[in-house]
């Protein structure tokens, strides 16, 4: 099955894809590659989820708010290259986590994207290499940010 099929089984939807509130592009295609500036946890609604795990939220709150960042970045994605189908595989996804001091599961909130990216492109191409790390805030108090690097097709 395609990107696209496979992203329809799932029965989810895409939120609004974000406009920049910054001066940054939130995609570049360079060759055949395709980076994502960090994005947050839009919702349908195009508000944000907001809180910090370890207090506001729990973990599995936070690996919940990481499939939400997965589907805002599908949503640029289809917004500014037309199709999940044309991405060839994911290389590379940094995911940071808004977190208390003690909280150390990070890898394990970050896999609420990249488990949603491995059910799109497959274990094979949808799984790349990863970093998860912990940070004392993220913009707007977001419980997380993800940014990654595609090729394409």
């Amino acid at each position: 099955m395609s990107a696209t099929e496979n992203f329809k089984a799932l029965g989810l939807s895409l939120p609004p894809a974000p406009t920049p509130l910054g001066v940054y592009k939130p995609c570049l295609v360079d060759g055949k590659y395709l980076y994502l500036s960090g994005h947050g946890p839009v919702q349908d609604d195009k508000s944000l989820i907001i809180g910090r795990i370890g207090s506001e939220m729990d973990i599995e709150q936070g690996k919940l708010a990481a499939r939400q960042v997965g589907l805002t970045m599908l949503s640029t994605i289809v917004a500014n290259i037309g199709s999940l189908d044309k991405i060839k595989r994911v290389i590379k996804v940094l995911g940071m986590v808004n977190c208390t001091p003690d909280f150390g599961r990070h890898p394990y909130v970050i896999n609420g994207c990249s488990e949603l990216f491995a059910k799109i492109w497959g274990e094979e191409n949808g799984i790349g290499v990863r970093s998860a790390v912990g940070m004392g805030s993220l913009p707007d108090n977001i419980p997380v940010e993800v940014e990654a690097l595609f090729e394409l097709y």
